[in-house]
């Protein structure tokens, strides 16, 4: 069996020319709007083959939206392993509140576009295929007024583009709610129950360069929410793609897709809820087979004092949260966490997780803002934290927001790329001593052209009978990120050829034989 202490992360931002801080100009009134932010997002924009890398900023709430008076979002060109800030020269003005990121080739030119949230007007900048950028989202219907959060690409009505699904947060202006204050009469940072949800959104693509707003024509409306993390992902194993969201205080959503229509089912499949029952503040969600039975589970970094949930997929049966069961619970009560993915980091053939880690309340003398973030490690039993062997950044304290994850060195393993409040971001290189591996990416012809929705069987035969790893390239995920459009399947100690079953979103089929290992595969629809 793998060791758990295999896994080392290491921060080369500085190094790699990838300078870059999010500043939420917090001056004391502990404002609402300046705890979440930001994100990130990787995208190949300029099509050389390496992955480059946009970044959310923020500014100052107080003022307008305007280019005398706010700093802007910014877009890192990698080139040749160096990140070089190229915002400028692309023409990209992004001065909103941002708060997240979705990266996603809407128009299906094969130059990935950028969908941003903000605290005000959403944006939409589609990449000309020039090295430059235009603002289309008015034009295109998706300029969102509301508090987004989180958004995510994904072909939801099966017609081979990309549609858009938008996390709304709640109804609060900072103008009209002014600084919430303590029992002492202290700024506090607001509570979610003090507000209203606003509604979420889903657009669908009409293939002309413009969306149409369809949530509820289609189902996708739900009690309560506050949503801030969203998934897209075949849940049920159908081959519909099914919506999860991560809702702050307020039940958790499952939109099972019935071919068309979807319909709220997350409190009948228990995973709206913690197994007492208690709604929790949900803030970033991992989506994968953590313990490879076939079927995607469901992991949720939570508040402080609440716990994270991790929901186990049981198959028809729907889910069971074995926080406890696992050993994930008492590691994870002293932490309040944004971002979290799933990654196998030293290609183990189990999936691991990162979650980033920070308090939302920063008033003065407060040991507990800047948090440690977490790496934990199951090789097949239960879970552990192993942070404390994983690097030096693991042992330092920040505000982390989004996680997201991209092998931007194109070794075959995952990186991440962590967005901290007031505090650089972090380029974390992975270089955990690993077993063997295969790195999947899609070209979609009828489907889209990323192949966002795929899903792989990968299958080999070794002394103790068939494996079987199962993997989706889902849309959105963590918090307030995009990651890159792949699939990293670890295969431990099988240096031997593998069989993998291709699933695309349309439900076309095939198989592919003898793939050799420790390699990159494009796999292009037949």
């Amino acid at each position: 069996m793998p060791k758990l202490e295999n896994i080392r992360l290491e921060d080369v931002a500085s190094r790699l020319g990838l300078q870059h801080s999010y500043v939420n100009s917090e001056e004391g009134q502990a404002l609402m709007v300046e705890a979440t932010g930001g994100g990130c997002g990787w995208g190949d924009f300029d099509r050389d083959g390496k992955w480059d890398l946009y970044l959310n900023q923020a500014g100052d709430c107080k003022l307008p939206a305007a280019k005398d008076s706010q700093p802007t979002d910014r877009l890192f060109r990698n080139v040749g392993g160096q990140f070089v800030d190229v915002t400028e020269s692309a023409r990209i003005a992004e001065f909103g509140y941002s708060q997240g990121v979705a990266v996603g080739d809407y128009d299906d030119d094969g130059f990935d576009d950028i969908y941003v949230t903000n605290y005000r007007r959403n944006t939409l900048w589609r990449n000309l295929g020039d090295g430059t950028f235009e603002e289309v989202a008015e034009a295109a219907g998706v300029a969102d007024e509301r508090w987004s959060s989180s958004a995510a690409w994904h072909d939801l009505d099966g017609d081979g583009d990309l549609d858009l699904y938008v996390c709304n947060y709640v109804q609060y202006n900072h103008l009209v709610a002014g600084p919430c204050v303590n029992a002492n009469g202290e700024p506090r940072v607001c509570h979610p129950r003090e507000f209203e949800a606003w509604p979420d959104e889903w657009y669908e693509n009409q293939g002309d360069g413009t969306f149409l707003p369809m949530a509820k024509e289609v189902g996708l409306v739900g009690e309560g929410g506050k949503g801030l993390g969203v998934a897209i992902a075949d849940f049920n194993n159908d081959g519909r793609p099914d919506v999860y969201v991560a809702n702050d205080t307020t039940a958790n959503f499952l939109f099972i897709n019935e071919g068309g229509t979807f319909r709220e089912q997350a409190s009948v499949l228990g995973c709206a809820a913690n197994r007492m029952g208690s709604l929790q503040a949900s803030m970033g969600l991992a989506i994968g087979d953590l313990d490879n039975n076939g079927w995607l589970d469901i992991y949720i970094s939570h508040y402080f004092n609440e716990s994270n949930t991790y929901y186990q997929c049981l198959g028809t049966a729907g889910f069971e949260d074995v926080t406890g069961r696992e050993g994930l619970h008492f590691p994870s009560m002293p932490k309040l966490g944004f971002g979290t993915v799933a990654e196998d980091f030293d290609s183990s053939g189990y999936l691991d997780l990162f979650v980033g880690n920070g308090h939302v309340e920063n008033f003065p003398g407060n040991p507990l803002h800047k948090m440690q973030s977490q790496v934990f490690s199951s090789e097949g039993g239960r879970w552990q934290d192993v942070s404390d062997t994983a690097g030096e950044f693991l042992q330092g304290k920040r505000v982390a927001r989004g996680v997201s994850g991209c092998d931007f060195d194109d070794d075959g393993d995952v990186d991440l790329a962590v967005v901290h409040q007031n505090d650089p971001v972090a380029l974390l290189e992975n270089r955990s001593s690993h077993g063997h591996w295969l790195k999947l990416a899609f070209e979609g012809i009828e489907n889209n052209r990323r192949g966002i929705g795929c899903r792989v069987v990968v299958r080999w035969k070794d002394h103790q009978g068939e494996q079987r790893r199962v993997h989706e390239l889902i849309g959105g995920g963590s918090y307030a990120v995009s990651q890159q459009p792949a699939l990293f399947c670890g295969l431990g100690e099988w240096d031997g050829p593998c069989d993998i079953d291709v699933h695309w979103p349309n439900g076309l089929q095939h198989t592919l034989h003898q793939v050799q290992v420790d390699r990159q595969h494009l796999i292009r629809e037949p």
